[in-house]
């Protein structure tokens, strides 16, 4: 997977590089309009990763160019949390998703991963066995029956099948699904989060099968089914 980075911080540009790389991903850096556009027209990338305010230009021009180069590729912007319009810019320019700076490495690990799968088929639906999340309508049902979830347990699964296959600790579900800067959720708190949802999901909550704990880690979900 090859992945395009458009933007003009140094400490961002290297956060991300080495980020991506440590993540199996091939990167191309670039902090001007005019050379993104030359590395869009040259080449094909999976995804872009794209700042509003560049060296030179700007990044809607890129996402235009991007647009018009490779019509299928997943967009995602970057963007200061306070910069409202950009955000609605992007999207109505046809990005996926933006991802606001400071952003956290896992969570952005996340996103770039559902956009590239996404990218790649036209159902974007995360499944394991009968179990199925549609993030673009945010349901999910089981053997065909819509299961009603809270919000937070609809952000805890849908954390878990966009990372199917890999350990899932705790602190990496602190960092994902609650606010770093609000209140410190203890161990058994998630204990019970995670007990309530497998309530909703599992067969047999008592030997989940979609939420399996690794003892002394963390937890596991299926691969993709």
């Amino acid at each position: 997977m090859r992945i395009l980075i458009v933007e003009d911080d140094p400490l961002i540009v290297r956060t991300l590089d080495e980020l991506l790389q440590a993540e199996g991903y091939e990167t191309a850096v670039t902090d001007r309009q005019d050379s993104a556009t030359e590395l869009l027209a040259r080449g094909a990338f999976d995804l872009l990763l794209l700042d509003v305010t560049l060296a030179q230009g700007n990044g809607f021009a890129v996402c235009a160019a991007a647009r018009q180069a490779h019509p299928d590729m997943p967009v995602i912007f970057l963007t200061a949390s306070d910069d409202e319009y950009s955000t609605v810019a992007g999207l109505d320019m046809g990005a996926v998703d933006y991802i606001a700076k400071p952003f956290r490495a896992r969570e952005l690990l996340s996103r770039i991963r559902v956009a590239l799968r996404q990218g790649r088929a036209e159902d974007p639906a995360l499944c394991i066995g009968e179990l199925r999340l549609d993030p673009t309508t945010a349901t999910v049902t089981k053997a065909g029956a819509e299961v009603t979830l809270s919000a937070l347990e609809y952000r805890l699964l849908l954390y878990f099948l966009q990372n199917q296959g890999r350990l899932v600790t705790r602190e990496m579900l602190r960092d994902a699904i609650w606010d770093t800067a609000g209140e410190y959720v203890s161990d058994n708190s998630i204990n019970v989060y995670i007990r309530r949802l497998r309530e909703r999901i599992e067969d047999d909550p008592a030997n989940p099968t979609v939420i399996v704990t690794v003892r002394g880690l963390g937890y596991r979900s299926g691969t993709d089914g």
